[in-house]
């Protein structure tokens, strides 16, 4: 495929482009390193990272700039503290590219993604960063397919005001108070809307590992599942953590709390079933997390949702976390891509 075709392709047809390039050749699809099987590979293993706000690490500091300063990319995201590690072990990651952008859906794996809605700033699609040779292709995309800054927000008074306006979406229904959202995602047009969204998250993330099949056949590519945010024991959630003046979920109600919990481990399982689908890998955070919730404490791995993060915007002013990895979050995070990483390579 042309380049030219590669940055316009823009529409569920690579089903049937894999299929063509299978039936030419399936073969190089299979293709992995060469090596000995168990022994990590001796050169280099050149590496795509992709994206959203989690794999770049948003509320970290400091943070790239340039071209992609509005992607909020942490220099010392997960992918680099992952990449680290592995040299450590001598297993060298050629990172061809990091293109982790916050607030990216899925779609913007294959389509352009505007930054900030009327700024007219775009970055490419991330699939562009893809090459033949690319043998890893590490990721996490879904949160934001799904909506859960619009479930958030369709929880919480407080994110519904214009002081979080960057925060993306708006509340799923605006009409529907805050306090009754539990009832509300649970029944009706609130569990509708739920089941749709999910769906679309299947449908999208089967579609990206297909292009991460077509666009870089040899590469092995790797879903990273998101952290897990609510704690089994929600009464944690009802104290502020050391150094905060906010509830580590601020104003959401504590019977929204399993709901918002349960939805989480649906969009765990819908990603594991993806990557079970398409013979990819999967790295499973939210099992491995429910000791460093928002909820706790001082071995909380989240940032508090209303909790400022590192990056300032204003003299005494910093934006929140928006519960996103802080650092303990990113080094669990880069802990357990760097393993899934050696397992793999070491087949």
């Amino acid at each position: 495929m042309s380049s030219a075709m590669r940055k316009t392709t823009k529409t569920p047809v690579v089903r049937r482009l894999t299929a063509a390039a299978v039936a030419l050749g399936s073969c190089l699809a299979l293709a992995g390193p060469a090596g000995s099987a168990g022994a990590a590979p001796a050169d280099p293993v050149p590496t795509v990272f992709f994206g959203d706000s989690y794999t770049a690490n948003f509320g970290i500091a400091p943070y790239q700039e340039g071209d992609r300063t509005l992607c909020f990319q942490a220099k010392e995201n997960y992918p680099t503290v992952a990449t680290r590690r592995l040299a450590d072990k001598a297993i060298t990651l050629d990172v061809q590219s990091d293109v982790s952008c916050g607030g990216a859906l899925i779609h913007h794996f294959w389509q352009e993604q505007e930054l900030l809605p009327g700024t007219g700033l775009k970055v490419p699609p991330q699939q562009d960063s893809l090459k033949e040779d690319t043998q890893l292709v590490v990721g996490s995309m879904g949160g934001n397919t799904l909506g859960f800054t619009r479930i958030l927000k369709q929880c919480s008074d407080k994110l519904r005001s214009n002081e979080h306006a960057l925060l993306p979406g708006t509340p799923v229904d605006e009409d529907q108070p805050a306090a009754k959202c539990a009832e509300f995602l649970g029944s009706g047009d609130g569990k509708q809307w739920l089941d749709d969204q999910f769906e679309r998250v299947g449908w999208d993330l089967e579609e990206l590992l297909e292009r991460i099949r077509y666009f870089a056949p040899d590469a092995k590519p790797v879903l990273v599942g998101y952290p897990r945010l609510v704690p089994a024991d929600t009464t944690k959630c009802l104290t502020p953590a050391p150094g905060q003046t906010e509830l580590p979920l601020a104003d959401i109600p504590q019977d929204a709390m399993p709901v918002l919990d349960q939805i989480q481990k649906r969009l765990d399982d819908t990603m594991k079933k993806a990557v079970a689908d398409a013979g990819a890998d999967f790295v499973d955070l939210y099992t491995h997390t429910g000791s460093n919730t928002a909820c706790d404490g001082v071995n909380r791995g989240i940032g508090g949702l209303l909790e400022n993060s590192q990056i300032q915007i204003g003299e005494d002013q910093w934006l929140p976390w928006y519960a996103h990895p802080n650092e303990k979050g990113r080094d669990i995070q880069a802990e357990r891509v760097a393993g899934k990483v050696e397992q793999i390579l070491n087949r």
